[in-house]
This record gives structure tokens, sequence and C-alpha cells, in this order.
């Protein structure tokens, strides 16, 4: 018998087991929910060859693992070793022995585990706290300060440095700062408790500000106590998130009895929500927080925010000087960079400026482009792009963490496949992702081929990383409308990254994710006999609806790109009101949209168009400054 026919019956008799026992684990999954443990090992039996067995044995062992043996627990992850499912099991074991402080063993497995989750990494320092570590103080206060409400294990620390006065009383303010500014009154409450008997907030006057804020502060209101003081600047933080003016002037009748870091905390927050509504006064109010001996600290992203309005607002000193304050890891990110080197090359410092734009240059992203067009470059992908072999191809499709994830991508079970995929190429070189990415396109997996091609260093495949499918569909609309098939294409790919039936949290449906009012209105103009929504993760029908809104959308936005994106994702409505009172650059009107996914959002999608119309090789393309435009004033 011929070694070619051998494989090729392995590779049958492999899939027939694959095929054979996908309901298995549907019916495993179900039993393993609803705590059935007779029904999970009944399954975990029948599965044993199947390529998702590692998934059913975690089911059968994790119903049990309260009243587990260490030695049962510890020959699974044997089994198991460097498997998603077997880190995931050694963190709910760490969960179970933190529980308990059984720290001998906690000890030994914890250093092993991979994704550690807050709660885990409390219980280690609930460890080294109880051994006497004083440098674990410093991780422990790095946790406290957020807005966030915490898990139970650290609370436990955060207990032990407050009996030593590790975290002050000082502390305990600043955090309830940062809940009322996340709008977590719960967490506020909470540790209120650490606060002496006598500096603690009133919950009543607590309660008052949360069921109406302009009333209470229409009332006289006290600010003779710090309890006092952060209940009516905490009242004036709710009236800014819905108006800038109410909140000034009530700020006006009162700031008198604020010490000064009090007074720049509120001015801090009044600058910021103004630059969020694009108010010039930010600018201003921005110096009044950032002057005088009590400055209270601004945060990188009320930071950025400065930085923001003063790009918008033209202000390049203040652009410089604020960026120079930013935190060095802050100023590292690429738009700072970019926008760094703009700044310097009008206060006529080319060289320094130079250097930046050179540097970012050779990075694959927005502001790298646009640094490559500063240089007088065009866009351009590396010559000696890397072409995956058919025998790497093959050998990635035998890796066991790829198969089990594809399994599960079979069997429509989007979310753990995806913890599976990421997990099995967290390691990869930049060939094996190339590979894996390879192997993601075949099976029809494009998201996974994307987002695995995007990961490589120094070895790309940009065809990879700007997949196009469903071309022919999409040519078709695309000459129905006269669309740039560039520029939807790289609206596509950040919408759904080519998942026909994808479905997002607020209910925008298909490769162009349109809401159903969205998809239902343009039906009717198209005269669409016989629409239901479930139509819409059509192929077909899902780009013949897209084509037509962000057709319907460039009409109304002077036919220009970088608006109609943001409208597609934000409303036209926004996209028109983000405009200035004076022609604006289109770079700034993008870097300086109050939203953060549609600020990225629109960066992407025309970064996204320059690559593909570099792959279409279509002729007199534009360069992405010019697909950016200058964004017309306010009508």
């Amino acid at each position: 018998m011929s070694k070619i026919f051998i494989g090729v019956l392995l590779a049958f008799w492999s899939q027939l087991l694959v095929a054979g026992g996908d309901e298995d684990y549907l019916e495993i999954r179900e039993a393993f929910r609803a705590g059935n443990a007779a029904r999970v090992a009944e399954y975990a039996e029948r599965m044993k060859y199947h390529v998702l067995s590692p998934y059913a044995e975690y089911f059968r062992l994790r119903l049990s693992l309260v009243t587990a043996e260490t030695g049962a627990v510890r020959a699974f992850l044997a089994r198991h070793d460097g498997s998603f499912v077997a880190d995931r099991l050694r963190a709910d074991w760490l969960q179970i022995l933190g529980k308990r402080q059984q720290w001998a063993t906690f000890a030994e497995e914890y250093p092993k585990l991979i994704n550690r989750e807050e709660s885990l990494q409390c219980y280690a320092l609930q460890h080294r706290l109880a051994t006497g570590d004083k440098t674990a103080n410093g991780e422990v206060r790095s946790l406290w300060f957020t807005g966030r409400d915490m898990p139970a294990s650290c609370v436990t620390v955060f207990d032990s440095l407050i009996r030593i006065g590790a975290i002050s009383v000082e502390d305990v303010w600043t955090r309830i700062r940062l809940a009322f500014e996340a709008g977590n009154t719960g967490v506020a409450r909470n540790i209120n408790k650490y606060l002496p008997r006598h500096q603690a907030l009133d919950l009543q006057k607590l309660n008052a500000v949360i069921k109406d804020a302009r009333r209470f502060l229409d009332r006289p209101v006290s600010v003779q106590s710090r309890a006092d003081r952060e209940i009516v600047l905490f009242a004036l933080l709710r009236l800014l998130r819905s108006e800038t003016n109410q909140a000034l002037a009530r700020w006006h009748k009162i700031r008198g009895q604020f010490p000064e870091a009090d007074r720049s905390y509120f001015t801090g927050n009044l600058a910021y929500w103004a630059a969020i509504r694009q108010d010039s006064r930010a600018m201003n109010w921005f110096m009044d927080a950032t002057t005088g001996r009590h400055v209270y600290p601004l945060s990188e992203t009320k930071q950025a925010w400065k930085a923001r309005i003063a790009l918008r607002e033209g202000n390049w000193k203040m652009l410089l000087d604020t960026l120079g304050q930013m935190p060095a890891a802050m100023q590292q990110e690429d738009v700072w960079r970019y926008w760094r080197a703009r700044a310097l090359k009008v206060s006529r410092k080319n060289s320094e400026a130079n250097t930046l734009l050179v540097s970012l240059s050779r990075e694959h992203s927005f502001y790298g482009q646009m640094a490559r067009e500063e240089l007088g470059e065009m866009l351009s992908v590396p010559a000696d792009e890397y072409q995956v072999r058919p025998e790497e191809i093959h050998l990635m499709e035998q890796n066991p963490g790829i198969r089990r994830a594809l399994a599960l991508y079979r069997l429509d079970q989007r979310i753990e496949a995806n913890r599976e995929w990421i997990w099995t190429i967290q390691h990869f070189s930049d060939e094996q992702l190339l590979a894996a990415a390879r192997v993601a396109q075949r099976h029809g997996i494009y998201d996974r081929a994307i987002n695995t091609a995007i990961k490589t260093v120094a070895r790309h495949d940009f065809s990879l990383r700007y997949l196009a499918p469903y071309r022919e569909q999409v040519h078709t609309v695309l000459q129905q409308h006269q669309l740039d098939e560039a520029f939807v294409y790289g609206l596509i790919r950040q919408e759904s990254r080519f998942i026909s039936d994808i479905k997002s949290s607020a209910g925008a449906t298909g490769l162009m994710q349109l809401m159903p009012a969205t998809a239902k209105w343009v039906a009717g103009k198209l005269g669409l006999q016989d629409f239901h929504t479930s139509l819409v993760t059509d192929i077909n029908t899902n780009l013949q609806l897209g084509a037509y809104y962000l057709k319907h959308v460039l009409g109304q936005l002077d036919d220009q790109p970088l608006l109609a994106a943001a409208a597609y994702n934000a409303g036209p409505g926004r996209a028109r009101q983000w405009r200035d009172i004076r022609p604006l650059e289109g770079a700034i009107y993008a870097e300086t949209i109050p939203f953060n996914e549609t600020r990225d959002y629109v960066k992407v999608v025309l970064s996204n168009s320059m690559y593909y119309a570099n792959n279409f090789g279509h002729p007199n393309k534009p360069t992405l400054k010019q697909r950016l435009g200058t964004v017309a004033p306010k009508r």
C-alpha cells in the first residue's frame, strides 16, 4: 500500500471522526451549562477521538473541580500543556485555590498561567503580602486608582494596605473622583467606608445629586467640608455631561469657596467637555486649569483633548507644549509623533520634524502613510512580500490548535473559536502567521485571515492584510452607483471583516453593517418587493442596500469620502455638526471627531482605501491627503 494512499486514507478517517462528533460537542456544551455531570460524562466518552476532545475533558473536569484531586487536575494540565483549555482550567483552579488560601499549590501554578485576570492577580498579591513582600504594595496601589468596581480578591489587598496607611485618605478621595467621573456611583459608595466617619460622603446628598443634579445645585449648598465639596463637584460634572453653560453659570456663583486645586480640577473637566463639543473656549479653560501653584493633574484622556483642541484652533505652540507634557509612552503613539512633526515644521524645525517623519513613515498605519506623504513619498508595500508555500499551509492545517479553531468555526461557535485561534497563533513567527492566515482564507474565515496577517513584524503579505472577497458581486453594485472600489472595500473591511452574517451589539447586520431601519428605508427607495430584515445577511442584498446608502451620504456631504465615512458610522447629522466655522484640513477634522469609535473608524477606512487602490492597481489613485481633502465650513 503506497504512502500516498495511506496519507489520503488517514486524512479521510480524520475528517470522518471530526464531522461525526460535531453534534456531540453541541450536546456536551449544553449539558455543561446545565450542570448535568452524568450527561457530560456520557458525551465525553463518545468524543474521545474527536478534535474537540480536550474541550469535552475540560467540561467534565470543570464540573467536579471543587472536589477534584490535585493529581487529576495536574494530569489534565500536563496532557494538554500549552493549550487554551489547559490555561482556562488552570485559571479556574487558581480561583478555587485562592479562595481557600491554599497558597503552596497556588504559588506553584500561578507562574504557569498566561491569561491573568485581575481577580487572580489580586490573589497572587494576597499571597505576597502574607509572606511580607513589601514590593507588592506598589502593584496594589496601581490597581487601586480606577473608577471601576474591582473583584472581591482585590478588596482584600486594598483593605491590607489601608490598615497600614499605604493607601491614604487622599488616595481614597482620588478614587472617589475617578468613580464619579466614570459615573460609577456604586464604587464611590463602596469605598466611602474607608474614609473617617466625620469625613465621609453624605449618602443622602449623593442620592439627591443622582436624582437631579440641577435641582440640587439650585438650592443653597454647603462646601465647608471636603465631602460637601466633592458632592457639589460631582453634581457639576453631571451637568457638564449634558451642557456646558448651565454648569458654568452655577460654578461662577460658588467657585470662590473652593481651594485652588479644586478649581483646577473642575476647570480641567470643563475644558475637556468643551473640547469634546468642539467649543473654542476649551483652549483658555485648559490653560486656566494647568496654571497656578496647586494644579490638579490632567488625565491622559484630557491631555489628548487639550492637544486636539489646540490642533483644531491652529495653535501649534500650545500643541507642542501639550505634547511635551504627555507621559513618555503617550508621546510615542503614532498620532502624537505625527502632529509633533507637523508642529515642528510650523516652528521651522524641519530637521527635527523630518527625523520623526522618517521613523514614522516605516509604519503601516494611517499616520505612517501621512508621514510618507509629508516627506513627498507615495504609498508603497514591501517589494519582497512573503509568499506562503503550499507545504506550509498543509502543515499549518495539521496544527492541533488550528484544527480545534476550525472545528469551532464550523459549528458556528465564533467566540470560542476566536479565543482558540488567538491563543494558538500568539507565539507564531511571521511565516507561520501568514500560513495560518492562508488557512483561514481557504476556509472562508476572512476576519481571522486579516487579523492574523496584520500581526507580522518583518515579513508581510498585503494581499492577505487587505483581502478582497466577493469582488464580482461588489463590482456589480459599484457600477450601478459609481462608487470607488477601493473606498468601498476599505469600509467593508472595517465594518465586518467580510463576515457576511455578522451582527453587531447595536443590531447592524451583514457585510456593510446595516441597521434594520436603514435597510428598510433603502429597500423602499429601491422598490424591493417582499423585503424583510432577514434578507440583509444575503451578500448581494446587503451590498445593494449598503452601496445605495453610501452613495446617498456621499451626495449629502460634498462627495467627500472622509465625511461619508464619518456619516456611515455616526450619522450624517453628526458628520455635519463636527465641521468648523472655517475650512478645516481633513486630517484635523478626523483627529478631532469627539467619538472614539468614529475617530478611529474614519482613519482606518481611508487608510484601507489606500492599500486597496494599490493592490487593485488603480491608475491615478489619489493620495491619502487628497482623500481627506479640506472640510468646508458649517453652512
